[in-house]
């Protein structure tokens, strides 16, 4: 069966993190995209998601990583809901499932760009600043 074209770009998200490659991460998301940093902190586009990224790499010490334990894709037009389980460690960090949403939305060039990348999922609901 053949991977959907989201699943291969959150794999290469991923290795792009671990790997510290900045220009391939940023490449994935869309101009307008927000990430949520941590509860009540989000970046919202492309130059301030990567000083997030630089800042998440240094705060785990160089050694994050990030893989996907488990995906389901609904799709609908030009959009589309990821929820998965995405396992996060580090060496200053053990091990860590978080159940993740991200939005992908298909650009005019018919290309699948992420434009909310949520690793905290529902647990967001935890926080009143979220």
């Amino acid at each position: 069966m053949t991977r959907h074209p989201i699943e291969r770009l959150i794999a290469r998200a991923d290795a792009a993190i671990v790997q510290e490659d900045f220009d391939t991460l940023i490449g994935i998301y869309s101009d307008e995209a927000v990430l949520v940093v941590k509860p009540g902190m989000n970046a919202s586009g492309k130059a301030q998601i990567r000083k997030a990224f630089e800042a998440i790499a240094a705060h785990f010490n160089h050694t994050l990583q990030v893989q996907q334990a488990g995906m389901k894709i609904l799709e609908a037009g030009n959009t589309a809901l990821v929820i998965a389980k995405t396992v996060v460690s580090a060496s200053n960090m053990p091990a860590t499932d978080r159940n993740a949403t991200y939005i992908f939305t298909k650009n005019s060039r018919d290309e699948w760009r992420c434009t909310i990348d949520n690793s905290y999922g529902h647990e967001l609901l935890q926080y009143k600043n979220s």
